[in-house]
């Protein structure tokens, strides 16, 4: 699937069924609280989306609770569950390791910090970087155009920017907070290995041979 929105939805998506199978219904209120969050979610997105991934054999379709049973006789219309198929899992995965440049953005980053549990350490560290980096780059522009516009804004947009400017300063706060505590946990895993172990060296020929009284040891008899 392409890159972009549907590439964040794939990812949402994906993730989402990786914790469990679910039926359309509950899919859709995961997606909301996931999605809703960072971007305005359409409903309309989600089936061609789902459309697609089954057509790309990621997902299948399963209808455990009306396995055999028609719906004419059982009088309900049976709910199909979405679960992940072995080709889906390698995907996500393909998609968990991706931290370059749109993993930074305002509508992808938030679904990747939702499955950090998922994510490499190494690459929890990479997307962290690059969203602060992008977040301070901003926050330069922003305080830039503030300072030449300053005189020509009224009270109401001065305070608005002002605002922006306060609410990308505590995201850049809380994302330095979150890269120490990777760090520390990265380091802290570091302590925790075995020390590699030196293979023992057989002495070469001329060297000093002698025991731990200087003195070289006596050949044994025969």
């Amino acid at each position: 699937m392409a890159g972009g929105r549907g590439g964040v939805l794939e990812l949402a998506v994906l993730g989402s069924l990786h914790e469990t199978p679910l039926h359309g219904y509950e899919l859709r209120k995961r997606l909301n609280a996931l999605l809703g969050m960072f971007r305005a979610f359409s409903y309309g997105s989600l089936y061609p989306c789902l459309r697609q991934l089954l057509s790309d054999g990621l997902i299948a379709e399963d209808d455990p609770a009306g396995a055999g049973e028609s719906p004419l006789l059982t009088g309900r219309r049976s709910k199909i569950v979405y679960k992940l198929t072995a080709e889906g899992k390698e995907r996500l995965q393909e998609l968990l390791t991706q931290a370059g440049p749109s993993a930074w953005e305002d509508e992808s980053f938030g679904v990747h910090f939702a499955f950090f549990r998922h994510t490499e350490a190494e690459v929890r560290l990479r997307i962290l970087e690059g969203r602060r980096s992008r977040l301070e780059e901003r926050l330069d522009g922003v305080r830039t155009a503030l300072a030449r516009t300053r005189e020509r804004l009224d009270s109401y947009t001065l305070e608005l920017q002002r605002h922006g400017l306060e609410s990308v300063e505590r995201e850049v706060r809380w994302l330095n907070e979150l890269i120490a505590t990777e760090r520390r946990g990265s380091a802290a895993d570091e302590e925790l290995r075995p020390p590699r172990k030196e293979a023992s060296r057989a002495p070469s020929p001329g060297a000093d041979n002698t025991d731990s009284t200087g003195r070289h040891p006596a050949p044994e008899d025969n």
